[in-house]
């Protein structure tokens, strides 16, 4: 069972960054598969961003395309999700997981979180 910590959220302003960072416990790290999930006040928790483990394939959804980028280092057991252009709508409680997945090309059409961390939060204010 690989154990995660969420790190970097907090409170921004519309159209700010923040970088939100994810380190893993064990020596299995690059193996895994790694996603960041949201969950909104009263929403589901939702996927957001997908790195595979050797980090040749990244995956997002549509709404933060061009906005999000999801990296990981190996070396240091950390993957991290830079948030650009932050919106109101971006809201929520951030976790990162293991993941086990299946796309097509660039979009993901199945994902299931295995090992999850606690989540941070982020609150961008409009």
């Amino acid at each position: 069972q690989v154990q995660l910590v969420e790190s970097g959220g907090g409170l921004v302003q519309a159209g700010g960054s923040l970088r939100l960072s994810c380190v893993a416990s064990g020596r299995t790290f690059s193996i895994h598969a790694m996603g960041w999930f949201r969950q909104a006040p009263g929403k589901e928790r939702d996927f957001v961003a997908g790195i595979n483990g050797n980090a040749i394939s990244t995956y997002y959804i549509d709404s933060v395309k061009g906005r999000f980028t999801i990296s990981r280092d190996n070396g240091k057991n950390t993957v991290y999700l830079q948030m650009n252009r932050l919106k109101s709508e971006d809201t929520a409680v951030y976790y990162c997981a293991t993941i086990s997945y299946t796309a097509v090309g660039d979009i993901v059409t199945e994902v299931r979180g295995n090992s999850w961390g606690q989540g941070t939060q982020v609150t961008v204010s409009s």
